[in-house]
């Protein structure tokens, strides 16, 4: 037999759920507007308002984040029906890590836009694409940094006996947010610098 959730166990793991996903995209966003607020306080003093993100931004994070989930969804539903064609399936699989490797390099700052420039979430993404065009290498190792202090983590804690490590990451996620948000910063004044030259030659 089956095994189902009544509809009250599913309301509450859908709450349960919900809630998570809001508290996650509450920190990280206050996370990212603590970064910028003292970036960008010359004496480092600042109320603990200004801390806290906007509801729109929020908003803007969980509009992206349900677009991803989405797409994962109807990615591993298209997998299920591709059981009966494994070669197919393992080719669109390996084409599918390749993209998602792209593009998670090319969307890597959505989330500093939706803080620092107040945008929506789509319009994040777009400006995610334009600021990364031209810097492949240095967004790559930024990829690799993340991947390294907060994935690989993740991952082996998975293991018997290495279940510990998942305690790095509480550690890891702020230094990485940190680089993430001085790196952004570093691309913004790049471009910048670009467009000034470029309009002191016309």
């Amino acid at each position: 037999m089956a095994d189902f959730l009544s509809p009250i166990s599913f309301t509450w793991e859908m709450i349960t759920s919900f809630v998570l996903v809001f508290a996650q995209a509450y920190t990280t966003l206050g996370l990212y507007k603590l970064i910028f607020t003292l970036i960008d306080s010359e004496y480092y003093e600042f109320e603990f308002r200004q801390v806290l993100p906007a509801f729109k931004n929020i908003l803007s994070y969980l509009g992206i984040f349900s677009f991803i989930v989405l797409i994962l969804f109807g990615f591993s539903k298209l997998m299920v029906k591709l059981d009966d064609y494994p070669n197919l399936q393992g080719l669109i699989q390996q084409i599918a890590v390749l993209i998602s490797l792209y593009l998670g390099l090319r969307i890597m700052f959505f989330v500093t836009y939706i803080v620092d420039d107040q945008s929506g979430g789509f319009e994040s993404l777009k400006q995610s694409f334009t600021l990364t065009k031209g810097y492949f290498f240095k967004v790559l190792i930024m990829l690799l940094i993340i991947l390294l202090f907060i994935a690989l983590p993740a991952f082996l804690s998975q293991y018997p006996g290495l279940g510990f490590l998942w305690i790095a990451i509480i550690f890891t996620y702020p230094f990485v947010n940190i680089l993430l948000a001085v790196t952004y910063r570093k691309l913004v004044y790049s471009h910048q610098d670009v467009e000034d030259d470029i309009a002191e030659t016309n």
